[in-house]
């Protein structure tokens, strides 16, 4: 099920992002005060192609931060670990 976007920042924070440099958990650069993409027209090709799906609806809760952690936690990831792989 295709779900709508929830415009919550966290597909921009959780995942890293290899075509921007953006390690997992943290925000992108890109990432605005409103949680939304500065470079929307020009994003990378991974930022494209995402679409908002079921897992947006599992992860959800009221802060970024909170539904970063959620993300971690579902796939168990850790920024520390993953990084040094």
């Amino acid at each position: 099920m295709v779900t709508a976007c929830r415009q919550c920042g966290t597909c921009c924070t959780a995942p890293d992002i290899a075509a921007l440099g953006k390690p997992l958990g943290q925000r992108c650069r890109h990432l605005d005060e409103q949680l939304r993409c500065a470079i929307y027209p020009d994003r990378p090709a991974v930022c494209r192609s995402y679409r908002p799906d079921e897992l947006c609806r599992q992860i959800a809760a009221p802060t970024l931060e909170e539904r970063v952690a959620n993300y971690l936690a579902l796939f168990d990831l850790s920024p520390a670990r993953h990084s040094s792989r």
